[in-house]
């Protein structure tokens, strides 16, 4: 099947009670057993819930992967994937990646014995010199948040490899429409679910997709095991997000190439950051992994000032000022005291995040009142 009859059909079957189109939400905490151990396969619902088993098949299928596993948020599910590793092991991530995503690494797991090593991923080459016989995962964000800056997956897969060295991406900015790491040689995808498969700012959730049965085996486990489960509700709100998401991704893509282009040309604008434009580093691979370039900009003032910044935001009457993204109405953000802002700000500036980057979320409105929007609030500083 072609994308949008996959995420309208994919995992997807008529109830067999009823025959209702519509998955059913299947509140229910337990399940009635015919005898001790005799079951219809669902005994509890933090170990297996039918919504959710729907849920797991579609995103399964969306990515190109036999095994999808799901969380209550995504940073449930990036836990999940740092526990499969012991105290000693080495894990190697880009420097430019979602704060939460950097905390839990940092304030969490570094605790606990694992070390961590943040490199500049641009260039994939430069990463081997960073490997030891310690390395177990090298986690990839691409398009990375907020700088935009794209990874070649195909090149990180191949250092992995030949090493046994499991590669995570980090999906969640591109969507299954967008990029499926899996056919480029990734073991593992990942997704705040939250964003654009749900697409509609209504529920949290996270999700992992893998190929490999044993890998499959250990996450569904720790899944069951420590209990990050989602609820039937919000199951059934992302099946029915995900029945959208081809014809959301097409508006998503068209709107951030007219919004991108408008800011490239604004005389208050410093630089946009966008994969699309020809002279963004690595374009050349966006296009090659990538079937279009999404709706998330980041841009930075000139003057650098956050006063600026914050003035712009506070004017905005469409892109609403709130922390998240990909749902179908436009947010804007500030990640230096938003998302990123526990990372240090040292680190912050290494990689481009100053003070008067602002990160948006085209949403699906009409581009030209978007357009209006930014004028407005850039006519204020």
């Amino acid at each position: 099947m072609k994308f949008g009859t996959k995420a309208i059909h994919a995992g997807i079957e008529p109830d067999p009670s009823t025959g209702a189109i519509m998955t059913p939400i299947y509140q229910t905490s337990t399940y009635v057993q015919q005898s001790p151990g005799d079951h219809k396969g669902y005994e509890y619902s933090r170990t297996h819930n039918p919504t959710r088993t729907a849920l797991q098949s579609s995103l399964a299928e969306l990515e190109n992967g036999k095994h999808g596993i799901c969380f209550s948020s995504g940073l449930g599910a990036i836990d999940a994937v740092l526990k499969l590793f012991n105290p000693g092991d080495e894990i190697i991530s880009s420097n430019d990646l979602y704060g939460g995503t950097y905390r839990l690494f940092t304030k969490i797991y570094e605790r606990f014995g694992i070390k961590f090593k943040f490199v500049p991923m641009g260039d994939p080459a430069s990463i081997a010199e960073h490997i030891t016989e310690k390395t177990k995962m090298i986690w990839v964000e691409t398009p990375t948040n907020p700088m935009m800056n794209i990874i070649d997956i195909a090149a990180v897969a191949k250092l992995g490899k030949g090493r046994k060295i499991l590669v995570a991406v980090d999906n969640t900015f591109a969507s299954p429409y967008l990029q499926n790491p899996l056919d480029l040689g990734a073991d593992l995808v990942m997704h705040s679910v939250t964003k654009y498969l749900g697409g509609h700012s209504d529920v949290v959730m996270g999700a992992l997709v893998v190929n490999e049965d044993e890998l499959a085996k250990k996450l569904v486990f720790i899944q069951n095991a420590s209990g990050a489960t989602p609820g039937p509700q919000d199951c059934f709100l992302v099946l029915r997000g995900i029945k959208t998401l081809h014809l959301r991704m097409e508006r998503h893509s068209q709107n951030g190439k007219t919004i991108a282009a408008y800011l490239k040309n604004h005389p208050k604008v410093e630089k946009v950051y966008w994969p699309g434009f020809e002279d963004h580093p690595n374009h050349a691979i966006a296009k090659t992994q990538m079937r279009d370039f999404g709706g998330m900009i980041s841009f930075t003032l000139v003057g650098n000032q956050q006063s600026d910044a914050v003035k712009v935001m506070e004017n905005f009457r469409l892109f609403a000022l709130a922390e998240s993204l990909g749902g179908v109405e436009s947010l804007c953000g500030h990640p230096a005291s938003m998302t990123h802002a526990s990372i240090p700000q040292e680190e912050r500036e290494k990689v481009g995040l100053v003070d008067s980057l602002i990160r948006l979320s085209v949403g699906v409105e009409d581009a030209e009142d978007l357009k209006n929007d930014l004028a407005n609030a850039l006519s204020k500083i």
